[in-house]
């Protein structure tokens, strides 16, 4: 039987190691991207190193009508999603709370909440026809603890996780199941490239002493997308080296444990 999968921000970093993950496994894959050239590269990726078919598609942020489109287009191709992975973010970077306009706070709402729900309602809508589904959110630990100048991401990714709650209740009568991956710190190019110096974040001093690899995050998305956890819904997953565990990260060099206890 067919299998699909179709990952948004995905034609890079974290969303193409996602996809790759899926396409391993056997799925045909859809790739979602806010440039189509983009997209359609990484799926010709896709198919050479995996054999199976691949789509890439250009997404329009927050368009409701574009999303009709891509998920008609899915259909008519003969598939029926199996998975969604919600991977693209507006990651509302030095957003400072008293000066950011109103319309950048809510681009970042707009494209982590509202868009999200626009392509996971399409999804479900084939999902429930096909008699099941996995809809994945990939969300980030910042949903539970907050981080400077970053007032709308936090707010959006705290909001997404009630909505896929919310979804799980709902959409769980038609076998759509729907969880969360909370990444922390990711090697992403921003972290390869030290921007911002995010290699000198407090984030980076996990208990594990170590952040995730794009396959840490891939794998997570794909237990929670496949059968293999065909009983879980409305869970959330951090791959985030134990970072939330901390009430503080021990910083090497900056603890000191000879003074008082607080």
């Amino acid at each position: 039987m067919k299998r699909s999968a179709f990952i948004t921000g995905a034609s890079k970093g974290t969303g193409f190691a996602i996809a790759r993950r899926f396409a391993g496994e056997g799925y045909e894959v859809f790739i979602g991207s806010r440039s189509e050239a983009s997209a359609c590269a990484a799926a010709k990726k896709i198919e050479e190193e995996y054999g199976v078919p691949a789509r890439g598609y250009g997404m329009k942020v927050f368009d409701e009508e574009n999303v009709k489109a891509i998920f008609q287009d899915i259909r008519s191709g003969g598939c029926l999603l199996d998975c969604l992975v919600l991977n693209a973010a507006n990651l509302g970077i030095r957003q400072e709370g008293l000066t950011v306009p109103i319309s950048e706070f809510m681009d970042v709402i707009n494209t982590n909440m509202g868009w999200n729900f626009m392509l996971a309602r399409q999804a479900a809508l084939q999902m429930r026809e096909k008699g099941g589904g996995s809809i994945v959110f990939i969300n980030s630990n910042t949903a539970y603890r907050a981080i400077p100048d970053r007032i709308a991401y936090g707010a959006s990714k705290s909001g997404a996780l009630g909505m896929m709650r919310a979804m799980a209740l709902d959409w769980g009568k038609y076998g759509i199941r729907v969880n969360a991956v909370l990444p922390g710190m990711i090697k992403t190019d921003r972290w390869e490239n030290n921007y911002n110096d995010c290699r000198n974040a407090p984030s980076n001093y996990t208990p594990l002493g170590d952040i995730a690899e794009f396959e840490d995050v891939a794998n997570a998305a794909w237990y929670l997308g496949s059968s293999q956890s065909r009983n879980t819904t409305g869970a959330e997953l951090t791959v985030d080296g134990g970072n939330m565990i901390q009430l503080y990260p021990l910083i090497p060099g900056a603890d000191d444990r000879t003074g008082p206890a607080c």
